[in-house]
Parts: C-alpha cells; structure tokens; sequence
C-alpha cells in the first residue's frame, strides 16, 4: 500500500528543518562575528595605550582612530545582522561601552596629562574630572534621546584630546574647555549621532567621517601645524560638537 511516509526527498534537497539550522547557523556566525570586530577595540586600545607610555603620540592617535573607525562601523553591523537575537550569549552594548571608556576617555585623558598639554595642577584637574564625570556619564540610561542623540556631552575625549594636540591652544583655554564640556555632559543638550540620528544624517556622516580623515592625518603628519589636516578637524569639530543643539534651537528639545 502507498503511504506518504515512504516519499523520500529528491538528492540535492535538504530537508527543511536542516536548511532552518544551517540558516541559523550562519545568522549566529554573522552575529557573532560582530562582536568580535567591536572586540577588537580593545586590542587596538592596548595598542594605543603602549605608544602612549612611550609619549608616541602620533602612533597613539592612529590607534585611537583606528578604534573610532571600528566603533562608527560596528553599530550598524550589529543592527543588520540582529546580534541580541542570534548571539544573545554576549551583551554588545556592554562590551562597546568598555571599550569606549578606554578608547574615548582613559587614554586620551593620560595623554593629555603626560603630554604635558596642561602643566601642574591643571593637568591633574583634568584627568580627574575627565574620568570621574564620564564613567557617571557612561552609566547613566537616560544618555540616549528618542531620536537616538545624546543626551549630553557624550564623553568624546579622543576627539577633544587629538584636536587639542593639532592646535596646542593655551593650557587655560584648554583647561576651560575641559570643565566646560564635563558640565556639559549633565545638560540637555543634545549632541547628534551621526549613524542613529536621522535628522541631518545625510551632512553628520560624511562630517564624522570627514572627521575621522582629518585625525588620521594630522596624526600621520605628526601634527604638522602647516597641515591642512587641522582646518578639517576644526570644522568637522565645530559641526559635530553644535549641531545637536542648533536641532534644539530649530525644532525643539524633543525634535
């Protein structure tokens, strides 16, 4: 007698169920895989942190760059290949938030102590306030708004360290801007994204990685102060730092 149990697949053709657990699979892998790439932020910290101790600052800022390209890119990986559904075992935003402090505030904050940037008891203010106010920062869970900004100064010492070294503005001026930018990280003041904010998106992303150019060459040039490199993150800066607030001022705290 004919029965449908004896049907036996065509050759070539997985079963179903087989082709739902190799597609599982390499969505897991995909995952996964991402956050090996925001993993290794921490080598090129350690990296960075080496050249550092031996006040290579030119090397030092080609691994924080470096670190700050992998940040910009793993984000919208992470969201393309749904890391907390298929590889769930590690927390990303966890693993990017220590990697973040090393690479945005800890080591920037040393070189701008150890460089001798800000001397005496300056430099010590700095870092102090650089490292106590953003590790609060970086704990809060109101840091990010409803359209994916800042809430804040999002702790982007990398950024205001490297430029402080292209420039090399007076200590008190510097001083200043520290303080001013640790208040700032407990204002509401919004500071956009420029991978999650969706307005202005189209300008913030080719500034970040404007941005990211620049730093890379200033670095490579050794800071060179004849540079164009330094007109570019001077610009790149302004932008990034004033545009969440200009959005404020244009359409609202909440646009």
């Amino acid at each position: 007698m004919f029965t449908p149990a004896r049907i036996r697949a065509p050759e070539g053709f997985a079963p179903m169920a087989q082709l739902r657990h190799d597609i599982s699979m390499t969505s897991a892998m995909r995952a996964l895989s991402v956050h090996l790439l925001t993993a290794t932020g921490a080598v090129f910290a350690m990296l960075a942190l080496l050249a550092a101790v031996e006040a290579k600052w030119s090397l030092m800022f080609l691994w924080l760059v470096v670190a700050f390209a992998v940040d910009g890119i793993d984000g919208p990986l992470a969201r393309k290949y749904e890391v907390k559904t298929f590889a769930p075992r590690y927390d990303g935003e966890l693993l990017d938030l220590i990697i973040d402090y090393l690479t945005y505030v800890f080591i920037p904050a040393y070189a701008l102590f150890a460089s001798g940037l800000l001397p005496g008891w300056t430099g010590w203010t700095a870092i102090i306030v650089i490292v106590f106010a953003s590790v609060v920062y970086f704990a809060d869970t109101r840091m990010k708004t409803k359209d994916f900004s800042f809430s804040g100064f999002p702790g982007c010492w990398n950024m205001v360290v490297l430029v402080l070294f292209a420039l090399e503005p007076n200590f008190w001026f510097s001083l200043a801007l520290v303080v001013a930018l640790a208040v700032a990280m407990f204002l509401p003041i919004k500071f956009v994204h420029p991978v999650r904010t969706a307005r202005w998106r189209s300008v913030s992303l080719p500034m970040a990685a404007g941005w990211t150019f620049f730093a890379g060459w200033a670095a490579v040039v050794d800071f060179d102060p004849q540079s164009w490199a330094h007109w570019g993150l001077v610009v790149t800066s302004v932008y990034l730092v004033a545009a969440g607030a200009a959005q404020q001022v244009l359409y609202g705290k909440d646009g």
